[in-house]
């Protein structure tokens, strides 16, 4: 059983005199009532319906005074509250037969009947609703034999569309007939057609009888021929068709009547906004033949054909690609200069470089610039050097990422004969940026795969040539792109990654990682403020002592870039943060002691001493893709028969490394004080710690030497010295690569001097000024200065 308020039906509200506060509405004046998709012509019934505000006022206005409304046309249908300008001038008096509301929805129904046109004159203001002043428009009776004859036509022409109508009435035409006034026979004909609002409205404003005679009759011509087409397409297909069938044929139907009327459907609009976005591309001569030519073949085809949307997406991405080289701004080197120091701190060789090359690209901007690639371990500022490159040049910055790309079609795309098919990487990142001269970052360019659809490597190799990718071919484009205005900058952790052809077309910047003094001050410049506001907090709030970040450092963290220092930072502000939401009053300073309770016990201690305190235990240096390592090395001997065993992951040149260093320790027996016969009756055994990380290089055949040496003289190494460099069979020193790095870690782990090969003295001045300062460097010719240098003098100790 339904309650009372589901079954009430609205209530008719009759019409109440004014009341005598109510203010008086001004002679030649109306209650105007907008309306959005009617036209109300003059002898018409109509229903309406006003929402909420000012329409509704309008509305109990013109029923409280028992007044006619002015129903007028309001020109943006959009608009919810139109002012005076807003409306057409021409509208329609109308008396309300019945006004309702309901209570469902507090919509306001009422039922309106058309009595004149009127025009609007000028607006009457300060009434609470909508009035103007208003001129009245009634027809003209006078008639002639021109109006008659229009009346005449216009009466058959009204009875032959009624008649194609599905459902055709008899009454309906009969009504027509019985119509003696023209101006009211060509209103109430206008009424029934379904045309365009516009066309309506420009038949209310017609008061010149045989002009509007003409405007209606051509109207109910033109209606008259949709319906017969409409028939005739209906007979030639009706009976034989499936579901299927019949939707494409209501589809061909539309499509018909369209183009008879010469109407613009949807896919005319895309076609004509499509020709528009192809001139405003300033694509270059071939390419807009080309796309102009695929625009034809779209306009051909039929929308439910599976090839129009492909086609249509193809042409978006042409006329989408910013194909004109924008006018670059100018490049203020002192600017650059600023951009660099206050992003980045160190690095002044990497900064240089990039000075050097924005000041060739001033000079020549038209010039065949290189490829800079950033080569270094993680965290070390890679990325955002490329981001400070496009500030300085004032262009935009897109990056790619190259990491685990396996397939050719990522770089160069896929074919449209595919589905789904989509140009590739490089393409969809110019696009993305909207300027053919971005700021291109390659990220990841070692980490680049091979499978089994192509080499992305090989690829890539016209990208990032100067000569050959003025006419890069994209395959879902299948026209030239011009790449030479992109600024390429690649980023890599270790060149074994980056293949050898790709490699020669970069210039090759080296990244290595911090020294303390400089973890320290780019924490303190850039990642403390930036892990405060992260976590809400302001300096007043949290303070972080350099005592403790200095431990942070030294403790918390082994890496060669600021990574995992932001990470330990964020976790101390974390802890803050959480004090902080509990009592907004709290005030922290943390000092190393309380670094315990936050992270936990220190991660990180030398044990430099501890491994080397006995015979045949060494400090090495290893390079890593992130950064130096200390690499540890022992030695052991056991009765045997001479055997030299090798265990620690090691690698096929490291296993070299050791039998070269064996060999040679036998023939300096000697000079070592080592008793020859007993290479023969013991087995060395050559270990190398973290036996589960892979370790191969030739850069441990010193250590190793000194390790068997140490060993088999029974002497102990110097506990505060570590050792780089390869052996030859005569003992000479050969020089070895990422001096930088290892050296850091060296100093990262304790270390206090240095013994290198004397080949790599040039590599000293790489290493910055503050770690220098901390350090003792050792020069080596031969394995002799490292044995005079780190194997301690005295007795020998049991080994």
């Amino acid at each position: 059983m339904s309650t009372d308020s589901e079954s009430k039906a609205p209530e008719s509200r009759p019409a109440s005199p004014a009341a005598t506060d109510v203010p008086a509405l001004p002679k030649d004046s109306l209650i105007l009532l907008p309306v959005r998709n009617t036209v109300l012509f003059p002898g018409m019934v109509l229903p309406l319906t006003a929402g909420v505000g000012r329409t509704k006022d309008d509305v109990q206005a013109a029923v409280m005074r028992q007044q006619p409304l002015g129903i007028v046309l309001q020109r943006d249908p959009q608009s919810q509250d139109p002012a005076f300008d807003g409306l057409y001038t021409v509208g329609t008096v109308a008396n309300v037969l019945r006004y309702v509301t309901s209570p469902q929805d507090g919509a306001h129904h009422l039922v309106c009947q058309a009595i004149e046109r009127f025009r609007l004159i000028e607006p009457v203001t300060n009434l609470g609703f909508r009035a103007a002043r208003v001129e009245l428009l009634p027809d003209s009776t006078q008639r002639d034999s021109a109006i008659d004859a229009r009346v005449l036509v216009l009466k058959q022409r009204a009875g032959e569309m009624i008649g194609l109508l599905p459902n055709a009435g008899a009454e309906l035409i009969k009504a027509l007939d019985s119509i003696e006034a023209p101006g009211m026979l060509a209103d109430t004909v206008a009424g029934l057609l379904d045309i365009p609002l516009e066309r309506k409205q420009d038949i209310l404003e017609t008061l010149e009888l045989c002009k509007r005679l003409d405007k209606v009759l051509d109207a109910v011509a033109g209606r008259i021929e949709v319906l017969r087409l409409s028939l005739e397409i209906g007979e030639q297909t009706r009976g034989r068709l499936d579901q299927r069938q019949r939707e494409m044929m209501l589809r061909e139907q539309l499509r018909t009547i369209e183009h008879e009327l010469g109407e613009n459907v949807e896919s005319k609009e895309e076609v004509r906004k499509l020709a528009g976005a192809i001139g405003n591309a300033h694509m270059p001569p071939e390419t807009g033949s080309h796309a102009r030519k695929e625009l034809a073949r779209l306009e051909r085809m039929p929308e439910a054909s599976g090839e129009y949307s492909i086609s249509l997406n193809y042409l978006e991405w042409l006329t989408e690609l910013p194909w004109q080289l924008p006018e670059g701004a100018p490049i203020d080197i002192g600017r650059a200069r600023q951009i660099l120091d206050e992003a980045h701190f160190g690095l002044d060789k990497v900064k240089r470089r990039i000075l050097e090359y924005l000041g060739v690209r001033k000079l020549n901007p038209h010039g065949k610039a290189p490829i800079l690639c950033f080569l270094g371990p993680p965290g070390v500022g890679k990325t955002s050097l490329g981001q400070s490159i496009a500030q300085a040049l004032e262009r935009p910055f897109v990056r790619v990422s190259l990491g685990g790309v396996h397939d050719e079609a990522e770089i160069r795309g896929h074919r449209r004969t595919y589905i789904g098919a989509m140009p590739g990487n490089i393409i969809q990142a110019i696009r993305k940026a909207g300027a053919r001269n971005c700021v291109m970052l390659l990220d990841e360019l070692d980490k680049l795969g091979q499978g089994a659809h192509g080499d992305p490597g090989a690829a890539m190799l016209e990208v990032l040539d100067p000569e050959q990718n003025a006419s890069f071919r994209d395959n879902y484009l299948g026209v030239p792109f011009d790449l030479s205005g992109v600024v390429f900058v690649a980023t890599a952790n270790q060149p074994e990654g980056i293949p050898g052809p790709l490699r020669d077309r970069l210039e090759v910047l080296d990244l290595p990682g911090y020294t303390e003094a400089e973890k320290f001050q780019i924490a303190q410049r850039f990642l403390v403020p930036r892990q405060l506001e992260a976590c809400g907090l302001t300096p007043a709030q949290c303070e972080l002592s350099d005592a403790a970040l200095r431990v942070i450092i030294r403790d918390y963290t082994r890496e060669a870039g600021v990574r995992s220092l932001e990470r330990q930072i964020g976790s101390v502000f974390r802890y803050v943060a959480l004090r902080v939401a509990e009592d907004p009053a709290t005030r922290e300073q943390i000092d190393p002691e309380r670094l315990p309770s936050i992270l936990g016990h220190r991660r990180y201690e030398s044990e430099v001493a501890m491994r080397t305190s006995l015979p045949g235990m060494v400090t090495g240096m290893a390079w890593t893709p992130v950064g130096g390592e200390l690499l540890f090395i022992e030695a052991s001997s056991s009765p045997g028969g001479g055997r030299l065993m090798l265990t620690g992951q090691l690698g096929d040149v490291m296993k070299e490394s050791a039998q070269a260093a064996l060999t040679l320790v036998k023939s300096r027996s000697e000079a070592l004080h080592i008793d020859a016969a007993s290479f023969d009756k013991r087995d060395i055994h050559v270990h190398v710690p973290a036996g589960a990380v892979p370790k191969d290089g030739p850069s441990a055949g010193v250590a190793m030497f000194i390790a068997i040496a140490s060993l088999l003289m029974g002497k102990a190494v110097r506990n505060d010295c570590s050792v780089t460099g390869e052996i030859s069979l005569r003992g000479i020193v050969l020089p070895v690569g990422g001096i930088k790095e290892k050296v850091l870690a060296a100093l990262r782990g304790g270390i206090g001097t240095i013994l290198l090969p004397a080949r790599n003295a040039a590599d000293i001045e790489d290493i910055p000024e503050d770690a220098r300062n901390q350090l003792r460097f050792v020069l080596l010719e031969t394995v002799d200065d490292a044995v005079r240098e780190i194997i301690e003098p005295g007795a020998p100790k049991p080994g």
